[in-house]
């Protein structure tokens, strides 16, 4: 015979409702005292670059957007998302450190992954191998080219460049021809719509400009060996107007080797938001416009939509962040990268477009 168990007899009224009373207090105390996990969601961020300062703010609001996130699931009963983090790096090993990671986190299963690519071309393939294991991807800064994704948030590029090709045009005289230096990266879609925006603004203007030659770089070293060869191009003072650099990674380094030389003629425009190269706007060394990203609030916006899209919400799919013109005459409006985004006001210089705008600009629904 096996062990009898015991229960309070039903005939045993008063000793059988007191038992059930005392285990469903012990159940209402627990509940009380332990939250109820929700499960955590597992979401991959694939970061390009640490060496980039303006990527790392991102990164900071991405981060800090996972935490907010947090404290409110945590009180609410929601799922918690758990990072699972990668750092791709700069250059040609950058990219194919970025490939080989992403697949190692489409191999984990994990529930969504979350890209600043390196190259819009290179992620196609481990884009549509997430496509095909059913996990949403979603991208911040630059796009991808081919598979599917679940959600794209990006600074106004083209905005930017813009910004800064009106802001150039209004700082010569009528008739007169700007002989201009372009500082690009043509393997990421944000940095090809700064140059098509800023080209774009001197025409719209009437302006007469001439592209003398162009160099690359994005980063520090590249940067540095750009302005090398510019100076090597171009030794004669006054041969050059207008150098534009597709970011401040690469354009700082570019305006450090310019002023260094001594080439204090030449007007530096760009782009990110820097705080060097704000910083170089308020005492007058070269930079004269630096349209700034909100950096902090797109990584936030990136995670926004990601949670969105796990816990059954509809975001955007293309939503563009503005850009702020950081010039002498804004220099005091500008909060920095990690915003937060302020009041539209008017341009100080001449503009098809008066006013400045805030808001978040829908691309598709």
């Amino acid at each position: 015979m096996g062990e009898s168990i015991c229960l309070p007899s039903m005939r045993d009224n008063g000793g059988f409702a007191k038992g059930i009373f005392r285990l469903v207090a012990v159940v209402w105390l627990l509940l009380l005292v332990v939250p109820v996990e929700a499960g955590e969601l597992n979401v991959g961020v694939l970061y390009w670059s640490m060496n980039i300062p303006g990527q790392v703010a991102m990164r900071k609001g991405l981060e800090a957007e996972v935490k907010s996130i947090n404290k409110a699931a945590l009180a609410d009963g929601r799922p918690l998302i758990k990072l699972e983090i990668r750092v791709a790096g700069d250059g040609e090993a950058g990219i194919e450190n970025q490939i080989r990671q992403m697949y190692d986190l489409v191999a984990m299963r994990v529930d969504l992954i979350v890209v600043q690519p390196t190259d819009n071309a290179a992620l196609a393939a481990p884009l549509r191998a997430a496509n095909r294991a059913g996990i949403p991807v979603v991208v911040y800064d630059q796009y991808i080219n081919g598979g599917v994704l679940a959600a794209y948030r990006a600074s106004n590029n083209y905005q930017a460049g813009y910004l800064d090709g009106e802001y150039i045009s209004s700082r010569f005289p009528e008739g007169r021809q700007i002989r201009l230096i372009l500082v690009e990266y043509p393997h990421v879609s944000s940095t090809v719509e700064r140059v098509n925006g800023f080209l774009d603004a001197l025409k719209e203007a009437g302006r007469s400009y001439r592209v003398l030659k162009s160099y690359f770089a994005v980063e520090p070293a590249s940067g540095k060996k750009a302005a090398s060869d510019i100076l090597h191009d171009f030794p004669k003072a006054g041969s050059i107007d207008v150098v534009f650099t597709v970011n401040d990674g690469g354009g700082l380094s570019v305006v450090k080797g310019l002023s260094d030389a001594g080439r204090k003629e030449i007007m530096v425009a760009s782009i990110d938001g820097d705080p060097e190269s704000v910083e170089n706007i308020r005492t007058g060394n070269l930079t004269v416009i630096d349209s700034a990203q909100f950096c902090g609030p797109l990584g936030a916006e990136a995670m926004k939509a990601a949670y969105a899209l796990l816990t059954g919400g509809t975001p955007p799919y293309h939503a563009l962040l503005p850009v702020f013109p950081i010039t002498r005459e804004t220099l005091h409006l500008y909060p920095g990268w990690l915003g937060p985004v302020p009041a539209e006001f008017e341009k100080p210089w001449k503009s098809k477009s008066p006013q400045w705008q805030r808001s978040l600009t829908i691309v598709k629904s």
